[in-house]
């Protein structure tokens, strides 16, 4: 059976009902949990909230050119109401309707599960780990769609609700999706496979992200390994050689295991690393009895190890290596971490989204490969549990040794501060402040011409909030 061209009122029905709906070949354009977001012919989905409820917003998406909503209640108005636990399904539909289900993130979860399955030619690759899922995900998608119709997830939609909202958007032109898998416990990753039902899965590293919640990195293993896990027989599990925590899932999987690192232990290998500042970084790559020199437009030694994880999906796929380097070089889409200009002719390496451990410290590798003065602006690590303090100190003993003037922003950096204190750094180049606005007229007043200044801590410190005021300097 060919994949169908759009969505339905029809397959919506069908998808949670479990029966046959005739009389709904209704088009849908689009599925949206933000009633802003509704266009004419939209499915609109409510979701309770303790702040906000998406069911006082039913009649709002109706009004903007809804013509379904799915919702946990009766939404009074002059619209056909099916509720698809009870109800017989009527012989016709005129939108808008509503209808009416147990909970909306299953029935969200559920719709996309069964839109998956429509498209059984597309292969999944699923990408999960600690840190670098989203630059993976990225430098994955530029190489895929080098050659092939490829569908991503967009921005940081990795989750029970991103996801499914990705996998909706799935057409017949499609012959991959990219998709980031993120957690907060376990049993999350495997819900998500069974919605997305990946057939390559990429593991980056595995580090204390998350600790707080999860109590033991053990667990943390667990909770990633469910992607490896859920691969089939005919399935390639991407694992990285350097990581222990990540090689060990090599028996949990059913599927081929493809290597990568920065040995010849691995499948994939590099080596010649150099870091060309923001030129990007240039290494050679091993397969088998081959090597090949490239350079990429990737910041940071760090990203050898991204480049490595794209050119692993590309070789299992069939890409020549003519089309992954061309997809590694033309990459365009925006990172994380990226550069933007700076008061004074400064340069602001902006890596604000998140911060883990290894994320700073491979942050800071890139900061000490650039040439300038260099100035780290650190912010807490969030989440790290019984890792916290060590974590945040061995970041103060790293930096001491690269940056030349530091300033740490929140109640836990202020161990970084303490450290890189306490092994020598002067008192007259580290600062601490509070929180993020506080920096501000700090950095303005030091500022020098082509000072490099790395920005960077967890999304709860805000301190991209220091980046956009510099900005406007």
């Amino acid at each position: 059976m060919a994949a169908p061209d759009t969505m339905t009122i029809g397959h919506i029905l069908s998808a949670l009902t479990n029966k046959p709906a005739t009389g709904a070949n209704i088009p849908v354009a689009s599925v949206v949990i933000d009633s802003r977001q509704v266009q004419a012919g939209s499915l609109f989905i409510a979701f309770r909230g303790e702040r906000v409820d998406g069911h006082d917003f039913v009649r709002d998406a109706f009004a903007n050119g809804a013509i379904a909503a799915i919702v946990e209640r009766p939404i009074p108005g002059d619209h056909l109401t099916i509720d698809t636990r009870t109800d017989t399904l009527p012989e016709t539909i005129t939108p808008p309707i509503c209808l009416i289900v147990e909970d909306s993130l299953t029935a969200l979860q559920t719709l996309a599960k069964a839109w998956r399955a429509q498209f059984p030619h597309v292969r999944v690759v699923g990408i999960t780990g600690s840190v670098g899922k989203t630059s993976t995900k990225e430098l994955v998608y530029s190489v895929l769609a080098y050659k092939y119709n490829t569908l991503k997830s967009e921005g940081n939609q990795n989750n029970e609700i991103g996801l499914p909202l990705t996998l909706l958007k799935l057409r017949p032109h499609h012959q991959y999706a990219v998709l980031e898998m993120g957690m907060y416990a376990r049993g999350e990753i495997a819900l998500l496979c069974d919605i997305a039902r990946p057939h390559i899965g990429v593991v980056t590293l595995i580090g204390p992200v998350h600790l707080e919640r999860l109590k033991t990195m053990e667990a943390i293993v667990a909770a990633k390994q469910e992607l490896v896990e859920a691969l089939p027989a005919d399935g390639i599990a991407i694992l990285n050689r350097d990581d222990e925590r990540v090689m060990n899932m090599a028996t949990a999987t059913k599927a081929r295991v493809f290597t990568y690192g920065l040995s010849d232990m691995a499948d994939l290998w590099a080596d010649n690393i150099r870091s060309m500042g923001l030129q990007g970084v240039r290494f050679t790559l091993h397969y088998g009895k081959e090597s090949l020199s490239v350079q990429v437009p990737l910041l940071g030694r760090h990203s050898v190890h991204t480049a490595l994880r794209a050119t692993a999906v590309g070789l299992a796929t069939g890409l020549s290596w003519e089309e992954i380097v061309a997809g590694l070089r033309h990459h365009v889409a925006q990172l994380r971490l990226v550069s933007v200009p700076g008061p004074n002719n400064s340069i602001i390496i902006d890596d604000t989204y998140n911060a883990s451990p290894d994320s700073v410290m491979a942050a800071l590798n890139l900061l000490q490969d650039l040439p300038g003065r260099r100035i780290a602006v650190l912010g807490d690590m969030l989440e790290l549990g019984q890792v916290e303090e060590s974590a945040h100190r061995l970041v103060g003993r790293r930096v001491a040794d690269i940056a030349h003037i530091l300033i740490t922003v929140g109640p836990r950096s202020r161990l970084i501060y303490e450290e890189a204190l306490a092994v020598g750094m002067s008192p007259d180049r580290a600062h601490w402040v509070e929180d993020a606005p506080e920096a501000v007229p700090l950095l303005e007043e030091m500022i020098q011409p082509e000072d490099i200044i790395l920005i960077k801590g967890s999304w709860g410190m805000r301190m991209d909030r220091i980046v956009t005021a510099l900005g406007r300097g």
